[in-house]
C-alpha cells in the first residue's frame, strides 16, 4: 500500500478521498490554486503545494505542476478525484513517465471510452446494446441533419468528448437542428477542447440508470448494482438512488453482466461507471436499455452505492492502484437497504438553476441523520471559478420510504446563508408525487418545474418575527445605557420602535412594542395594511435562535443578521429580508427594460450584435459562461443596440451592465 498520495483535485472529492487515505494511514498532498489557499481540503491535507492561479487552466488544468507537487513531496500516487484531468489520457501517461502511479485506469482505457462514437463501436463489437443513431467522422451540417432526419426526430446531439451534460442538447424541431448543433459544438470546444458531435435517437420516456464496475490487474471485473441518475435539469444530475426503483432481479443481471462485458472489453482497472438510457415506457425490461458512455472514474454519485454496500470505493481505488486483487468477488457482493444523494449547490433555481456566488456566512447541516460530503464550511466564499457546489448530503434507510423521508428532513435542517441554494427546490422534489411513488425518467423535473418552484407568500408571523427579530429580544440590556433604568416606562402607551422590512418587492413598515418582560407585539405602522397584529411570548433567544410562543403555537426560528440583511430560516424555509437606511435616499438601478445586465458572475464568451443593430424582443444578445454552464441573454424589448460595455472574454460580476439599448426612431 502506498504511504503517501497526492490529491489532484479540489473541494468536496479532494476532502473524500483524504478521508480515507487518513483511515489507511496513508499521507495525503493536497494542490491549491490561488482561489483555494484557505480551502478545507487544504486544511485536512498533511501537506498543500500551491499550483496557480485561480482558473482552472493555470493550476487544476495543469498537469506538468502537479507532477511536479507529487515529486517535490514524495508522494508515491496521484489520485485525480473527478472531473479537470482525471479522464486525460495524457495526464496517465505524464504520470507514469514520472515513475508514479496513476490511481485509476490505463491511458488506453480511458482513450477507448473517451470519445462517445469509438466507444459505441467498441461496445457493438462486445455485445453491448446501444442507442440508436450516426457516431461517424462525418461532421458537416448538411451530412449530421440528413442522419438526423434518418434517425426521426427528436434527436439528441452529443459533444463526443463531453460529459455532465456539456456539449448536449435536444432538438425536437428539424428547424432548430442548425442553431443547436452549433451551440453544441461550441460548448464541446469550450469544455472539452473537441467540437466534434454524435446524433442520437431521443429515447421516449428515458430513465438514466448506471452500473458501478470495478476492475483489478489481473482480470477480475465486478459490478456493484445500479444507481438511478434519472432526475436532472439541464442533462445534469439532481438527485441519485440506489437501488433503482422498479428494478427487478432480471433487469439488473442483464445491465450487470453488460456493464462486466465493457469493463472486460477494455481490460479496465479501478473505479468505473457504465451509463445506460432505458427506455421505461413499458416498466424496466431487460431488451430496453442502451449503452450511452462509461466514465472512466469515480462517480459524484458513489456515496449512495457505498450506503448500499458497506464498502469504501475509494479505498478500493487505493488497493486496486498499489497492485492487489479485487477484495470481493460478485458473489460476496450484495444489496442491503436503500439510499439517497441530493447534490446541494449555490444556484437559483427560480432562475433557471443560474450559479451563484456569496460567503456562507452561516452553514450547518444534519449530520445526526445525513453522511455530509463537503468541500466548504462557514465562512468560505463560493466563487465564480469552479463548480458551485456546497454539499452531498446522502441518506439510508431499510426501504424507499425511509430514506426518502430522511432525505427530505435532512434538507429541511440543512441551513445556508450567503448565497441562495437549491436545498428548498430539492426539498420540493421529495414532496413531488411521482418522485415519491419511485415513477421518474429524466423529463420529470422539466414537466414540474413550475410546481416545484411555486413561491408561497410569505406567512405573517415570520414578517412579524423577522422584526422582532430586529431588536435581539433577548439580549441583556447594558448597564452603560442611559435609557435602561426607564425600563418599560412609557408615558401613555407602551414603547414602540419602527422596523422597516424587504422582501423582495413587498416593503413592510411595522411597529414592534414591548408589553412586559417577555411579551411582543407587532402590527403595522401606519393602519392595518392588511398586516394582522401579532402578539409573541419569549421563550428563549440565545445562539441566533428565536422560540416564542403566540395563540398556543411554538416558533422556532434561526435568525442571522447582517450589516443591512436578516435572514430566518424555519422549517427548511429560508426568508431574506433587506434592512433599508431609511435615511439612504433611492439608488437607480441598471435592470430598465434598456438595459442589459449580468444575472451571474462570469465570462463572456460572445456577443451577437453590434452598435446600431435592432433588435426584437427575446432575440440572443450576449453569451455568458459561468461554473461550466452557458446562457443566452436575449433582448428585453424591441430597439436599437446603443453601447455595448463589454467585449468577448471578459470576466464580469454580478449585475455588471453589459449593453444598453435606445428606442427605433419612429
Amino acid at each position: 500500500m502506498f504511504r503517501k498520495i497526492l490529491i489532484a483535485n479540489r473541494g468536496e472529492i479532494a476532502c473524500r478521498v483524504i478521508r480515507t487515505a487518513r483511515r489507511l494511514g496513508i499521507a495525503s498532498v493536497a494542490v491549491f490554486s490561488d482561489a483555494d489557499k484557505n480551502a478545507l481540503h487544504v486544511e485536512m491535507a498533511d501537506e498543500a503545494v500551491h499550483i496557480g492561479g485561480a482558473a482552472a487552466a493555470e493550476s487544476y488544468l495543469n498537469g506538468g505542476r502537479i507532477i511536479e507537487a507529487a515529486l517535490a513531496t514524495g508522494a508515491e500516487a496521484i489520485h485525480p478525484g473527478y472531473g479537470f484531468l482525471s479522464e486525460n489520457p495524457e495526464f496517465v501517461e505524464a504520470v507514469e513517465k514520472a515513475g508514479l502511479t496513476f490511481i485509476g485506469p490505463s491511458a488506453s482505457a480511458i482513450r477507448a471510452m473517451g470519445l462517445k462514437d469509438a466507444a459505441k463501436a467498441l461496445m457493438e463489437k462486445a455485445d453491448v446494446p446501444v442507442v440508436p443513431g450516426y457516431h461517424g467522422e462525418a461532421q458537416e451540417v448538411v451530412v449530421l441533419a440528413g442522419k438526423a432526419n434518418e434517425i426521426g426526430f427528436p434527436v439528441l446531439i452529443k459533444a463526443r468528448a463531453g460529459g455532465g451534460g456539456k456539449g448536449m442538447r435536444l432538438v425536437e424541431d428539424p428547424k432548430d437542428f442548425g442553431e443547436a448543433l452549433s451551440a453544441a459544438k461550441r460548448e464541446g470546444k469550450a469544455s472539452f477542447g473537441d467540437d466534434r458531435v454524435l446524433v442520437e435517437k431521443f429515447v421516449a420516456s428515458p430513465r438514466h440508470i448506471e452500473i458501478q464496475v470495478f476492475g483489478d490487474g489481473f482480470g477480475n471485473a465486478v459490478h456493484l448494482f445500479e444507481r438511478d441518475c434519472s432526475l436532472q435539469r439541464r442533462h445534469q444530475k439532481v438527485i441519485e438512488e440506489a437501488p433503482a426503483p422498479g428494478m427487478t432481479d432480471e433487469m439488473r443481471q442483464a445491465m450487470g453482466e453488460a456493464a462486466v462485458k465493457a469493463a472486460k472489453a477494455i481490460g479496465y482497472s479501478g473505479a468505473g461507471t457504465v451509463e445506460f438510457i432505458v427506455d421505461g415506457t413499458d416498466g424496466l425490461r431487460p431488451d430496453r436499455f442502451y449503452f450511452m458512455e462509461m466514465n472512466t472514474r469515480l462517480q459524484v454519485e458513489h456515496p449512495v452505492t457505498e450506503m448500499i454496500t458497506g464498502l469504501d470505493l475509494v479505498e478500493w481505488q487505493l488497493r486496486v492502484a498499489a497492485g492487489e486483487a479485487l477484495p470481493l468477488g460478485q458473489d460476496e457482493l450484495g444489496i442491503d437497504g436503500w439510499a439517497f444523494e441530493a447534490r446541494i449547490y449555490a444556484e437559483d433555481a427560480q432562475k433557471g438553476f443560474l450559479p451563484a456566488t456569496g460567503t456562507l456566512s452561516h452553514l450547518q447541516f444534519p449530520d445526526d441523520i445525513a453522511r455530509i460530503d463537503s468541500g466548504v464550511r462557514e465562512g468560505d466564499t463560493i466563487t465564480p471559478f469552479y463548480d458551485p457546489m456546497i454539499a452531498k448530503l446522502i441518506v439510508r434507510g431499510p426501504d424507499r420510504d425511509t430514506a426518502l423521508n430522511r432525505l427530505e428532513t435532512a434538507l429541511m435542517r440543512t441551513e445556508a446563508v450567503g448565497t441562495t441554494t437549491n436545498t428548498a427546490f430539492l426539498a420540493a422534489l421529495c414532496r413531488q408525487a411521482d418522485f415519491a411513488r419511485g415513477d421518474v425518467d429524466t423529463g420529470l423535473i422539466e414537466r414540474e418545474l413550475e410546481q416545484l418552484n411555486r413561491e408561497e407568500p410569505v406567512p405573517q408571523e415570520i414578517v412579524a418575527l423577522a422584526a422582532l427579530a430586529c431588536l435581539d429580544p433577548g439580549s441583556p440590556v447594558s448597564a452603560s445605557d442611559p435609557f435602561a433604568a426607564l425600563g418599560l416606562w412609557s408615558h401613555w402607551t407602551p414603547p414602540k420602535r419602527v422596523v422597516h422590512l424587504v422582501h423582495e418587492e413587498d416593503e413592510y413598515e411595522l411597529a414592534v412594542s414591548r408589553q412586559s418582560d417577555n411579551v411582543w407585539s407587532v402590527s403595522a405602522y401606519h393602519g392595518d395594511n392588511g398586516f394582522e397584529p401579532q402578539t409573541f411570548e419569549l421563550i428563549s433567544s440565545r445562539n441566533g435562535l428565536l422560540r416564542v410562543s403566540s395563540d398556543g403555537a411554538v416558533y422556532t426560528v434561526r435568525c442571522i443578521r447582517d450589516t443591512d440583511s436578516l435572514t430566518l430560516i424555519r422549517n427548511g424555509s429560508t426568508y431574506g429580508f433587506g434592512l433599508p437606511d431609511a435615511l439612504a435616499g433611492e439608488v437607480e438601478t441598471a435592470e430598465g427594460g434598456d438595459r442589459l445586465v449580468a444575472p451571474m458572475p462570469g465570462v463572456v464568451k460572445m456577443i451577437k450584435v453590434v452598435t446600431g443593430d435592432k433588435v426584437a424582443q427575446n432575440a440572443p444578445l450576449i453569451v455568458m459562461e459561468a461554473m461550466k454552464m452557458e446562457l443566452t441573454l436575449s433582448a428585453p424589448r424591441d430597439g436599437v443596440v446603443a453601447e455595448i460595455l463589454v467585449s468577448e472574454g471578459d470576466q464580469v460580476a454580478d449585475g455588471a451592465l453589459l449593453l444598453a439599448l435606445e428606442p427605433e426612431e419612429g
